[in-house]
């Protein structure tokens, strides 16, 4: 890294000043965190250990899961730390190595949403070929697609960032991200703004106008079922993923697609902790609690447990 300032850390401000309200925050983030680490964990177990759910579907669901617990653990665990702690610094490495990964998850999950809606439009619109099109090879092909493109994303304004010098150390932030930082550089960031303002758009509108295509499709075929029953265990099929869609691109615009660095990061900072530690909390839940055969997976699995310590 070639920064020649005199600053070698940066010191993050977190979330509040107030210790009290730091504690309250602090078991917040410990139990929603805790909770959705089992929650993620508990879905990859499952798909792995039951024949039943060894269809794409669930192959891109154990990977969600997988991103979920990379992005709140890239994020969540840091703070905590620094919560107990007292120590709010972070050296410049460590801090670029967090956006690194905070971004690379971060796009990665946005690609793979694009990929879970054509699956479901696949699955929907031409289930008699359903396997043949989403075979094991296909599958693994389109989840390093993915894992590729969310490193192609964050690479070029990464690189360029990595250059800047910088005359302030503050962060205010719980976390170090794109924004609170390029704050503190004494060069000119606007080029690295734009840049990172492109790469946050066209990550989104290329995924987002895969899911719209898809799910233009899906919802054609699915108005051409002759029952209600069909469209309705058709849609139910597509819901949770349709929930997840929209938070994750909600936020996202929220939080990244504006003119410039030096807005206020107060209101970001709010929608940033329910991004990292509440959606990847409540994602396992929305897809676990309307998908019946997760449920039942999850049921044998719990029954069985139960028999074996029984018998033992």
């Amino acid at each position: 890294m070639r920064n020649h300032s005199s600053v070698t850390v940066f010191i993050l401000l977190g979330l509040t000043n107030d210790p009290q309200l730091e504690i309250l925050i602090f078991v917040f983030l410990l139990i929603t965190y805790l909770s959705s680490i089992i929650g993620n964990l508990i879905i990859i177990v499952l798909i792995l250990m039951d024949p039943h759910l060894k269809t794409a579907m669930y192959f891109f669901l154990q990977n969600f899961s997988f991103l979920e617990i990379s992005f709140t653990t890239a994020c969540v665990p840091a703070y905590l730390y620094m919560i107990s702690s007292g120590n709010k610094t972070i050296s410049i490495g460590a801090c670029f190595s967090q956006i690194f990964f905070i971004v690379l998850f971060g796009a990665t999950d946005f690609f793979l949403l694009a990929v879970m809606s054509y699956d479901r439009y696949v699955a929907i619109c031409k289930p008699l070929h359903y396997v043949t099109i989403m075979n094991s090879r296909v599958c693994r092909i389109l989840i390093i697609n993915c894992w590729v493109s969310g490193l192609l994303i964050i690479s070029p304004p990464l690189s360029l960032a990595l250059r800047l010098e910088f005359c302030g150390s503050v962060i205010d932030h719980y976390y170090c991200d794109a924004s609170p930082i390029l704050n503190n550089s004494c060069s000119d960031t606007w080029f690295i703004e734009q840049l990172i303002v492109a790469c946050a758009v066209l990550t989104l509108i290329m995924t987002f106008v895969c899911v719209v295509i898809s799910y233009i499709s899906i919802i054609r075929m699915i108005l051409r079922l002759p029952s209600v029953q069909q469209r309705k265990k058709a849609f139910s099929t597509c819901s949770s993923h349709l929930i997840v869609v929209s938070l994750s691109y909600g936020s996202a615009i929220f939080i990244y697609v504006k003119p410039s660095a030096k807005d206020a990061v107060a209101i970001d900072k709010v929608v940033s902790l329910l991004a990292t530690s509440v959606a990847p909390l409540l994602n396992p839940f929305i897809y676990t609690l309307r998908n019946k055969q997760v449920r039942e997976s999850f049921h044998n699995t719990l029954k069985s447990l139960i028999f074996i310590s029984k018998n033992e």
